[in-house]
């Protein structure tokens, strides 16, 4: 599939959309930027709420695809969450169905599958197909955002990649991050892969760098074509030094959502 020209950006002044926003555009891209809050130095990105249908549907005209990125990305209240992931996420598609957007990549989170116990030993890596256990009204959300994205294929027909992304930040600031990490230029790359590859219906995959300490399968991420260049192993040995190993009796370590199984952390965890 040759890649889209003009690609929405949702969340583009998060974290993760200011990685994004400056590294997609050497892959070719032209991109639509949409936040709730202004993005300085971007004076033609859309500032609007997710919840406002007539101005999603404003931005999502004429774009070749959408990165999805917005919405709440740590634990609030079931009727925030309602309202910026689960709604706003339906008001995205409703608005691509409208304008005849064929491809979304949705941000998805480890933490839909957050009470699955993380491998240890010699336990096999967690397959895309494991069932989804969210463990908190966030990682919920990121349930029905699957869900939703399976609901458009079947019925409408757009094709959905859903990252299940673990921890995208320059480096890993955690031992726990260690296996979930993802460099940006990774997250780049697999974004590049998602929208470009062809006939991915829908498709779900993990989003991680290829590291030494990984918990989860990559090979449907693989299958579109990313190969990613990128592990954390570098940064264990300050890490642990520092914070010591994963504690398997410790329900934070010993669970593929970390300490959003017990108390809701501040972000980044």
């Amino acid at each position: 599939m040759p890649a889209p020209r003009t690609v929405l950006l949702t969340g583009a002044a998060g974290g993760l959309g200011t990685l994004m926003r400056n590294l997609l555009p050497a892959f070719g891209y032209d991109l639509r930027l949409f936040d709730l809050r202004p993005i300085d130095g971007e004076p033609d990105a859309v500032v609007a709420d997710l919840a406002d249908r007539d101005a999603v549907r404003e931005a999502v005209r004429g774009v070749d695809a959408i990165v999805h990125l917005a919405g709440i990305s740590l634990e609030a209240s079931f009727e925030k969450i309602l309202k910026a992931n689960i709604e706003g996420t339906y008001h995205v598609y409703e608005a691509a169905r409208e304008e005849g957007v064929g491809r979304i990549v949705f941000a998805s989170s480890n933490h839909a599958l957050g009470w699955t116990p993380r491998p240890q030993g010699d336990d096999p890596l967690i397959p895309v197909d494991a069932p989804r256990r969210p463990d908190t009204f966030y990682g919920l959300s990121k349930s029905f955002g699957e869900d939703l994205a399976q609901f458009y294929w079947d019925k409408h027909g757009i094709e959905t990649v859903s990252v299940r992304i673990g921890s995208c930040f320059p480096e890993p600031t955690s031992v726990r991050m260690l296996s979930v990490w993802m460099s940006p230029a990774d997250g780049a790359r697999l974004f590049h892969a998602a929208l470009t590859a062809e006939d991915v219906g829908h498709t779900v995959v993990y989003g991680s760098s290829a590291n030494t300490r990984l918990w989860w399968d990559l090979s449907t991420a693989r299958a579109l074509g990313y190969e990613p260049c990128d592990d954390s192993e570098p940064y264990a040995a300050k890490l642990i030094a520092e914070q010591g190993e994963l504690d398997p009796e410790n329900p934070a370590h010993a669970r593929l959502g970390g300490h959003f199984v017990t108390d809701p952390p501040i972000w980044p965890y």
